[in-house]
C-alpha cells in the first residue's frame, strides 16, 4: 500500500517548453500536452486555500477557441416555452451569486493506477479551488420557460473536435441544473474568467467532477430523455461494480461519474524533505465533492495507528478544507507520512483505489516520505 501510494510517475513535458504554458501565464505548471493544453500544478504551489490563477491546473479535450466577449451568446432551447439567445451583458443583468469551489479532473490520480492505462497522466496536481460568481443557471432556465417534460440539460461548448473526435457535450439532470449553487460563471478568483478556464462563461457545477463544469459554454439544451452524445453516453463512467485490475468492463456495467470521493492531499513537508529532527508541521487539504470533511487522520506506522489532525481556516460547502498536525519526529530515521479523511457521510479514504479502466477517481491514502537527520 505504502509503495503504491510513493510511487513517482512520469513528470510530463518540460514547463519551458516555448509557446506551451507561458501562452496562458501557467510558467510553473508541468505540461502534460500542449496541443490540447493540458497543465498539471506542482503540489508545491497548492499549498493556500484559493488557488491563483496562475496556478490553476488546465484540462482541455480540444484546442482552446478563439472567442469575442462582445458577440458572445448563450443559446437555450429544447423543452422551453421561449427559445433564448443571451448576451454576456444580458446574462451579467441577472443577479450575480458566488461559490467557492474546489475543482478537480476525474482522472487526478491515473498514473498511479496499476496496471495502467491511456490519458493523462496525472499526478496529484489537477485540482485547485476558486471563487466563481455567476448567474445562477435556474434564473437562466427560468427565463425561458421550462417545461415538465425536461429531464436533462444539455451542455455545449465552442472548443472544436479534432479529426474524428464528438463535440464536447455534457449534461446534468434538472435537479442539479437548477440547484441555486449551480452557475454560470464569469469571473474567477476577482477577475474575468481567462480564456484558458473557459472565458467568456463556464458551467460551474459545485461538487461533481470537473468535466461537468463545462468552458466555453455557448448552449443549453434541454432534453427529455439522456443525451446520446459519446462523452455522457460512453466517456467519463465507473463501474457500478468492484473489478479486477485490469479487467475489460461491460458497457452495461457502467454507470455515468457525478460527485467526488473523500480524498486528501498532503502539501507540507514535500516528498523527499530532508529535515532536522524535532517538531515537524504536516499540512494539506481535504474534500469530498458535495459532502464536508469531518476528520482527517495522520499515520507514520504506516497505517497501524492514526492520529487526528486538526481542521482549520476557511470553510465552505464545496471547497477543501485545510488540516494541520505537529509530528514529534525526534529520532533520526525515515518516515512516511500517511494522511487519511472522513467525510460527513462516514466515507473514508481507501488504503488502496478501485481500479477502473478509465483510471478515474484515485483517492487512497496520500503519502510523502522524509528524511529526518540527527540534531
Amino acid at each position: 500500500m505504502a509503495a503504491a501510494t510513493a510511487r513517482i510517475a512520469p513528470t510530463g513535458l518540460n514547463a519551458q517548453t516555448p509557446g506551451a504554458a507561458q501562452r496562458y501565464g501557467k510558467e510553473k505548471l508541468i505540461v502534460r500536452s500542449m496541443r490540447p493544453p493540458d497543465f498539471e500544478t506542482p503540489v508545491a504551489l497548492l499549498d493556500s486555500f484559493i488557488t491563483p490563477i496562475e496556478h490553476f491546473y488546465v484540462r482541455c479535450h480540444m484546442p482552446v477557441p478563439q472567442v469575442d466577449a462582445a458577440s458572445w451568446t448563450l443559446k437555450v432551447g429544447g423543452e422551453v416555452d421561449s427559445p433564448l439567445s443571451l448576451s454576456l451583458d444580458e446574462i451579467k443583468k441577472l443577479p450575480a451569486h458566488t461559490i467557492t469551489m474546489t475543482l478537480e479532473c476525474a482522472g487526478n490520480g491515473r498514473a498511479f493506477f496499476e496496471p495502467a492505462m491511456a490519458g493523462i497522466q496525472w499526478e496529484k496536481g489537477a485540482v485547485g479551488t476558486a471563487r466563481f460568481t455567476g448567474a445562477r443557471m435556474s434564473d437562466i432556465l427560468k427565463k425561458a420557460g421550462t417545461r415538465a417534460s425536461a429531464l436533462n440539460v444539455e451542455m455545449h461548448a465552442a472548443d472544436r473536435p479534432m479529426g474524428t473526435q464528438p463535440a464536447f457535450v455534457r449534461q446534468v439532470p434538472m435537479t442539479k441544473a437548477v440547484h441555486p449553487d449551480t452557475i454560470i460563471a464569469w469571473d474567477m478568483n476577482g477577475q474575468p474568467i481567462p480564456l484558458a478556464h473557459g472565458a467568456p462563461l463556464r458551467a460551474i457545477v459545485p461538487g461533481w467532477e470537473g468535466a461537468y463544469s463545462i468552458k466555453w459554454l455557448n448552449a443549453l439544451n434541454l432534453i427529455p430523455r439522456d443525451s446520446d452524445s459519446f462523452w455522457v453516453a460512453t466517456g467519463y463512467r465507473y463501474p457500478n461494480r468492484r473489478v479486477a485490475p485490469g479487467a475489460a468492463v461491460d458497457a452495461r456495467d457502467m454507470e455515468p461519474l457525478r460527485g467526488m470521493p473523500v480524498k486528501s492531499l498532503i502539501t507540507i513537508p514535500a516528498n523527499g524533505a530532508a529535515l532536522a529532527a524535532g517538531k515537524i508541521n504536516v499540512g494539506g487539504f481535504a474534500w469530498a465533492g458535495e459532502n464536508d470533511i469531518k476528520a482527517v487522520d495522520i499515520s507514520t506506522d504506516n497505517g497501524a495507528t492514526w492520529q487526528p489532525a486538526r481542521l482549520t481556516g476557511e470553510q465552505a460547502r464545496f471547497a477543501w478544507r485545510r488540516f494541520e498536525y505537529t509530528l514529534n519526529a525526534d529520532k533520526a530515521q525515515s518516515y512516511l507520512i500517511l494522511s487519511r479523511a472522513t467525510d460527513s457521510l462516514g466515507n473514508m479514504q481507501p488504503a488502496v483505489s478501485q481500479w477502473n479502466p478509465s483510471g478515474y477517481l484515485w483517492n487512497q491514502y496520500d503519502s510523502v516520505r522524509v528524511e529526518v537527520k540527527g540534531a
